[in-house]
């Protein structure tokens, strides 16, 4: 028991530097189907706007390597699924009144692994791999209305821009912008976490500049496209 202590105030440490942890961090070896769907239902209730955006879950495992293959389990009396887990940690959440109602029970498949489960709230990725910079920014400021509606420590800040977090196996020029005027330009790439916390993954950060009319295009498509608040 005191192992597991020490493990499970180590992990809330570490959420302690993360911007979401005051919007509905849950931790333990466990954690209960309900209390999950009350921190993930608030998206789907959310009345402001939110076309451009989604939610995820992202898990944050203590002492699991993120190479590793991950996934959540979901099992109640009715329900049993396995929810793989991407690169960043992060799955789609399933909305499901069976599970609710048997209070089923999320884990990893680690046996006692401790874990935290995180809202994440990225930006839509575009199937033709083109992104008008004035529909970034409006997705960031979806974005950034959601993290002030569930009171995320964002007081002050401001929409600055978007990162492009790719899969490892990503390389060479991973996205370039194309500007209104004709001029053209390379992002650089690099190593960073897709969020605050988490696996550090090839990245590439646009950041706005005034009323400029560019598009981004990338090569490959990007396992997530986060806000960057500043």
């Amino acid at each position: 028991m005191m192992h597991k202590t020490r493990h499970l105030l180590a992990l809330l440490v570490l959420l302690q530097a993360t911007s979401l942890a005051a919007a509905g961090a849950l931790v333990g070896d466990w954690v209960s189907y309900r209390d999950a769907y009350r921190v993930m239902v608030v998206f789907e209730k959310y009345g402001g706007a939110k076309n451009l955006i989604q939610s995820e879950l992202q898990v944050l495992a203590k002492d699991v390597p993120f190479d590793m293959p991950q996934q959540l389990t979901l099992n109640g009396k009715n329900t049993h699924l396995s929810l793989p887990l991407d690169a960043t940690g992060r799955t789609v959440f399933p909305l499901l009144k069976a599970a609710y109602d048997d209070n089923a029970v999320l884990a990893l498949g680690q046996k006692d692994a401790q874990f935290a489960l995180l809202p994440r709230v990225t930006i839509q990725v575009r199937p033709d791999s083109t992104y008008e910079s004035s529909e970034l920014r409006a997705a960031c400021e979806q974005a950034l209305g959601f993290a002030r509606y569930v009171k995320a420590p964002v007081t002050g800040r401001q929409c600055v821009g978007v990162r492009f977090v790719f899969d490892r196996k990503a390389s060479g020029m991973l996205a370039r912008v194309r500007r209104a005027d004709g001029g053209n330009g390379t992002l650089p790439v690099t190593e960073s976490q897709a969020f605050d916390s988490g696996n550090v993954l090839p990245t590439v950060t646009y950041r706005f500049n005034g009323s400029e009319r560019a598009q981004v295009l990338t090569s490959t498509a990007p396992l997530a496209i986060a806000p960057v608040f500043e």
